[in-house]
């Protein structure tokens, strides 16, 4: 039977390959011996998770809050960690909306964002901690096929200084972005994000 999970990334689903984590309370340097640890155990290909998780490892970024300003800990997105150089795969038909490069500690490196039709009206993708080559020759309005390459997994000296993953985020509104949306919030505006971000995992199919 046909899986109807959506491609995301250039490794083929499976319930092996692909496995759940959690990563909510475990610090900048917990996390990494964590994934370590997930994958020589489990087997995976890739791990993945995080959609409203409340993580502590955004402490060590000042770009997640600054004294007297509520700390942005809420996770908006799907992280999916593979190794470096995966092939990031576009998972429906859509166009180029925009892209950047934020090269501050803890930010998404560069970045591309999509726009699709929908039945519903234009919905938009994110794709966070690419390569910078994936960058170059973008135009906006450039037409994607469903399942076609458009970018590979960075490493840490270009994703913000992540292990390398693949941010993913649906998003109904950019409230006026371009290259750039919010990745995180504070739990004072966990709702509006709650409904304008829907959880990826749910658009991809991924259990």
């Amino acid at each position: 039977m046909k899986s109807r999970i959506l491609p995301i990334l250039d490794i083929p689903y499976s319930p092996e390959a692909y496995r759940r984590i959690q990563l909510g309370g475990l610090g900048p340097e917990a996390y990494r011996g964590y994934l370590e640890g997930f994958f020589r155990e489990s087997g995976a290909r890739v791990a993945y998770g995080g959609y409203m998780e409340n993580r502590s490892l955004y402490a060590a970024y000042a770009h997640f809050g600054t004294t007297g300003q509520a700390a942005r800990t809420l996770h908006l997105g799907l992280d999916l960690w593979a190794p470096e150089g995966t092939s990031v795969r576009a998972p429906k038909a859509g166009r180029v909306h925009s892209w950047g490069n934020h090269k501050s500690a803890g930010d998404y490196g560069p970045v591309i964002l999509m726009e699709h039709e929908t039945a519903g009206g234009p919905i938009h993708t994110l794709y966070g901690h690419l390569s910078p080559d994936d960058l170059r020759g973008l135009r906006p309005g450039r037409r994607v096929r469903a399942g076609e390459i458009i970018g590979h997994l960075g490493g840490e000296s270009d994703n913000g200084g992540y292990w390398p993953h693949l941010h993913f985020k649906v998003i109904h509104d950019l409230q006026g972005y371009s290259g750039d949306y919010p990745g995180v919030t504070d739990a004072g505006n966990r709702a509006f994000f709650e409904r304008n971000c829907p959880d990826p995992a749910l658009f991809l199919g991924l259990p």
